[in-house]
């Protein structure tokens, strides 16, 4: 497996995000693909206690878009893709960590001709100050190809050293964000990569990003990995759902030695 080189990493860590080549196999994404399927169906390998973060979304919600976080910890043939090697390696030599964990998983389906499923501007650590590393990143995973026309993801370029407010997931009003960014003395000139189907995207924590409806026939698939450098603990203060799902260590720097994080070797 080629990791990237100094060049990509110079790329990353003056624009924010990195496009990978094609690093993971098409049998991994087929299978997760069937994975999606399944999650949707209900036809779940493992059970999540029932709270508010592990719902969902949920098929009264309608053709909208769908964030359903968690779902590796679900369905096997997700967590296979989530934990594939590339995909932690990777984000371990972009950040510069000695080793990478999971932090967070996010399933997402856009439908087809939705005006209402943009993904408004929004940097992934404004919803997690308190509890990720400063140096927290984003692999988004498409399970086909994506372009401008089905709503790939775009970033705004070197958006990770700005500080800029009033963005918003799930806003649909675009241009009212844009028009914030530019009060702000920022550009809103969006960059939007086309991906192969197994590249992968990997973004900063704080780089600005989001994507447009989907204006294609096909409903656009794929899944969001959050990865934390080895190094991150807990902080008192500190508040996310993830809070709820595992056991708490007596003490911020203890280890339990019968539960080690999920490493990739880099």
């Amino acid at each position: 497996m080629e990791l990237p080189g100094a060049d990509d990493i110079a790329f990353y860590q003056e624009h924010g995000y990195w496009i990978s080549p094609v690093i993971v196999p098409s049998d991994v994404l087929d299978a997760a693909e069937r994975g999606m399927e399944r999650f949707y169906a209900d036809d779940h390998d493992h059970a999540l206690p029932d709270l508010p973060s592990t719902r969902g979304w949920r098929p009264a919600d309608g053709d909208v878009l769908r964030k359903n976080d968690y779902s590796s910890l679900r369905v096997d043939e997700l967590a296979a893709l989530v934990h594939h090697p590339a995909i932690g390696a990777t984000a371990a030599t972009l950040s510069g960590a000695d080793g990478i964990r999971l932090w967070h998983d996010q399933l997402l389906f856009k439908p087809p001709g939705g005006s209402a499923a943009r993904v408004g501007w929004h940097t992934d650590r404004q919803y997690w100050q308190s509890c990720t590393s400063d140096e927290m990143l984003t692999a988004w995973v498409g399970f086909h190809d994506v372009d401008e026309t089905n709503g790939a993801v775009g970033f705004l370029p070197g958006s990770h050293r700005w500080s800029v407010t009033g963005l918003d997931f799930f806003s649909q009003d675009v241009e009212g964000l844009e028009a914030s960014i530019v009060a702000q003395g920022f550009d809103p000139t969006p960059v939007v990569p086309r991906m192969k189907r197994g590249q992968v995207s990997f973004h900063h924590c704080r780089t600005v990003h989001g994507s447009s409806a989907n204006r294609s026939t096909a409903p656009r698939r794929s899944i969001a990995i959050h990865l934390q450098p080895t190094d991150n603990r807990w902080r008192p203060g500190a508040n996310h759902p993830n809070d709820e799902l595992v056991r708490h260590n007596p003490t911020p720097d203890y280890t339990d030695p019968a539960i080690q994080p999920q490493l990739w070797p880099v």
